[in-house]
């Protein structure tokens, strides 16, 4: 992991563009014609009502979909679209509404699993667990110790994760994503179904991630309370449109945003 800091890194440039995407199923229209984008370093939010398109946002930025109209651009470099593993391969790492992890893994396992990409031996040198595939091996498992460290789940780092409270599972979730060392980091939902006590320490760890390594984060987030303490900018989508646009200030104000938000009609 990178060296910690002690306060958040000024933000930068733009890092990732999104211009005029629109994406349909059918004749369902996702998305529709959003351009917005997100600079290097900073929080970026996307908030909107249930069925706003959000999650699909965040699946045209990693591939999940490809979107029919609009460009990706990421450092500069333009394009329609972008498969999942170029995403990966480009430093942009993903948590997910619904967890998905290896419930019969255990918690270290699990987050080895975020390193799969930056593994350089080849098959039969990691099987046979010898020379260089073994030196590699144990270089990934420190670097993956700092993360455990990290988000202080030592004491489950052998437990499969199948046993863990719901809580702790997210935390892991996070934790393979950070395994990656991800430059641009989506996080779907983090807090969702969390106490109190649970999207406290969320919070207080993707403050972290952003402050100490300097990890661009775009997250989506239903908690606006949650949304307008941690985030530097935020875009509101509505039934596929964007809506609005800005600092959390200039979001909470906006009449367009207050009416998705008290359900006024279209």
């Amino acid at each position: 992991m990178s060296a910690v800091m002690s306060t958040r890194r000024e933000i930068g440039d733009v890092i990732l563009s999104l211009d005029n995407i629109s994406l349909a199923f059918g004749g369902v229209k996702a998305l529709t014609d959003i351009s917005f984008d997100v600079r290097e370093h900073e929080i970026r939010a996307i908030i909107g009502p249930n069925g706003a398109g959000k999650s699909s946002m965040l699946n045209v930025i990693n591939g999940v979909y490809r979107p029919q109209a609009g460009t990706i651009s990421l450092r500069g470099n333009a394009r329609r679209d972008m498969n999942t593993y170029e995403a990966a391969r480009s430093g942009i790492a993903r948590t997910f509404q619904n967890i998905a992890l290896f419930k019969g893994m255990t918690v270290l396992d699990n987050i080895m699993t975020g390193r799969n990409l930056k593994i350089r031996s080849n098959f039969l040198l990691q099987a046979l667990y010898w020379g260089p595939g073994q030196r590699e091996e144990l270089a990934h498992r420190r670097e993956v110790e700092k993360v455990i460290d990290f988000l202080e789940i030592q004491h489950i780092r052998k437990t499969p994760v199948g046993r863990l409270p719901y809580g702790l599972q997210k935390r892991v979730e996070l934790g393979r994503a950070l395994a990656a060392e991800p430059q641009i980091l989506l996080l779907d939902e983090p807090m969702a179904g969390m106490n109190v006590e649970e999207k406290q320490d969320m919070c207080r760890f993707i403050l972290d991630v952003n402050e100490q390594f300097g990890t661009t984060i775009v997250l989506i987030e239903h908690d606006m309370g949650v949304v307008m303490d941690i985030s530097d900018r935020v875009v509101v989508l509505d039934y596929g449109r964007k809506i609005g646009d800005g600092t959390p200030d200039e979001v909470r104000s906006s009449q367009d945003v207050i009416n998705a938000y008290l359900g006024v009609a279209h």
